[in-house]
């Protein structure tokens, strides 16, 4: 679930983003040899904070930050900060970083390795609010050597580390004398990256500027707003009339644009699904038999027709289907007579108006999911459609994020997960009892031994067909004990004016629109001749 959550209600949103439209500058249309100098994207939501102490980049593309590492358009590792990809040793239990010389923040202060250091070891702090910390829990030490040599010592040999260190930089000199949680830099964050945020005015925009001390080169792009926009429509408006030059669009939205010789629509493959998380608290979605009927009704490919337009997949579990770990033995068919049948083993009878019940209760549950967003509430209402077929009865509700938070305890929720790169950056934080309840780690609540088990083993070992078979078992084993209900995995689709070379897209995790997107690499962007 994204922590970058719109704020209000769409429809006061919409109405805030078309009275406040003038006051982003706009760049589209223009005429006067400069336009591509400058670029205003609309996006649906912005961060809570620019802090990577709390999340804000953590999985790469932040303009403010660097990290040690970071991704290429194929997604494969390369040096950022550091000098060369880490050295490693001990049997995968020790990582040498060497830190690029030259290298300044924003404000003229040196990059050196204690900066590094108090960047992972605030993450870690018990004391510092962050959801992502069982990320680094293979980390036993973080030490420098030098200015310029960082040492990772692993508590056990943790396969895909090094991916973990494309987390961005933060300067000691100034994050260091706040409280992470609550002081300035989360809101005025200063760093190594390509742009310097300039403006924020909370619900509307953020305005980044070139950063003249860029280790990489002058960006061409000398300047970037990110317009909050939360209503698709009226992103699609504003970037009809010239007023915002790119924006993150829904499947029906961005076909609008298919004519338009000035635009171009961008589609990006991810590891975005949405799923139906289904609390084991409740009386109803508790019931083993309920959520694996839930999973045998509910419709996958219409979904991808229908509400996608063909731009996604069916989701058959949290990875793709063209992921290397993904286990084709769990591709399964919608098939309502199987829903039926294991709801009337399990003593869940119809009753008044087709709807189950067992032992007095109601087979019905109330779904939420986020005010003003038109896909999930389309997979909201096809979800409650197939479950009704087989007797369950699903309440759809909308929601703000700050009523929908309290509520995930015991309520279900129309969720979005998904992450890049190696299974366990997705899998772990959605599925391992550990981290139940845990903001909006494992929203479900699952809790099966045999998963843990595997999940860990997968976690700990360096053996390729190890890891193979422990993500094969997790697989399998949410088929039979569903704590979600995966739906679909979603294709990202942008559309920008057609000024720009250089651009192209990443395959993408579920936090989109803001870093990913065509602009994942806006500061390498050339104007077209």
């Amino acid at each position: 679930m994204s922590t970058r959550r719109i704020r209000g209600a769409a429809v006061t949103a919409a109405l805030a983003a078309a009275v406040t439209a003038c006051s982003a500058p706009s760049s589209g249309g223009s005429d006067d040899g400069t336009s591509a100098g400058s670029v205003v994207i609309g996006v649906a939501s912005e961060p809570d904070t620019l802090s990577p102490l709390l999340g804000y980049g953590k999985d790469g593309n932040s303009k403010v930050f660097d990290g040690l590492l970071a991704r290429d358009a194929d997604l494969k590792l390369k040096p950022a900060l550091a000098a060369a990809l880490p050295e490693v040793t001990d049997g995968g239990r020790t990582y040498t970083f060497t830190l690029r010389e030259g290298v300044e923040f924003s404000d003229g202060e040196p990059l050196t390795a204690a900066d590094v250091v108090y960047t992972y070891r605030t993450v870690l702090d018990a004391k510092t609010n962050n959801t992502f910390k069982s990320e680094l829990d293979a980390v036993k030490e973080v030490r420098a050597e030098g200015d310029d040599r960082v040492v990772f010592t692993l508590k056990y040999p943790y396969a895909p580390f090094a991916a973990r260190t494309v987390l961005p930089i933060v300067p000691e000199h100034l994050a260091g004398g706040q409280n992470p949680n609550t002081g300035s830099f989360n809101t005025k964050p200063v760093g190594t990256g390509p742009y310097v945020l300039s403006k924020w005015s909370k619900g509307e925009k953020l305005t980044f500027k070139a950063n003249p001390r860029y280790w990489g080169g002058a960006p061409k792009v000398k300047s970037f707003t990110m317009a909050i926009v939360a209503d698709d429509n009226v992103r699609a408006t504003r970037l009809r009339s010239g007023d915002l030059d790119g924006a993150v669009l829904p499947p029906n939205l961005a076909a609008t644009f298919k004519n338009d010789d000035g635009k171009r629509t961008y589609q990006a493959r991810s590891y975005d699904f949405r799923a139906v998380t289904l609390p084991t608290a409740h009386e109803v979605t508790g019931d083993r038999a309920i959520r694996r009927a839930l999973d045998a009704a509910v419709d996958r490919e219409a979904m991808v027709d229908r509400i996608l337009d063909g731009a996604g997949r069916p989701a058959y579990g949290p990875l793709p289907v063209d992921d290397p770990a993904f286990s084709k033995s769990v591709e399964r068919a919608h098939d309502l007579g199987r829903a039926r049948k294991i709801l009337d083993e399990a003593g869940w009878k119809p009753g008044e108006g087709g709807i189950r019940a067992k032992d007095g209760r109601r087979a019905s549950f109330t779904l939420l999911y986020p005010s003003g967003d038109k896909v999930r509430q389309d997979h909201a209402l096809a979800y409650a459609s197939d479950a009704k077929k087989a007797g369950i009865d699903v309440r759809v509700e909308s929601a703000t994020w700050e009523v929908i938070e309290p509520r995930m305890r015991d309520t279900a929720v129309l969720a979005g997960f998904g992450s890049t790169g190696d299974p366990d950056f997705g899998l772990y934080t959605l599925l391992h009892s550990s981290l139940a309840g845990d903001g909006f780690n494992n929203m479900a609540r699952y809790d099966n031994p045999a998963v843990d088990r595997a999940l860990d083993n997968g976690r700990r070992s360096q053996d390729p067909d190890e890891r193979r078979s422990a993500y094969d078992k997790v697989q399998r084993a949410l088929v039979q004990d569903p704590g979600y209900t995966f739906l679909t995995h979603i294709d990202h689709l942008y559309v920008l004016a057609d000024r720009w070379d250089g651009l192209g897209t990443q395959l993408e995790p579920h936090e989109h629109g803001f870093a990913s997107g065509p602009w994942w690499n806006i500061e390498d962007w050339q104007p077209k001749k």
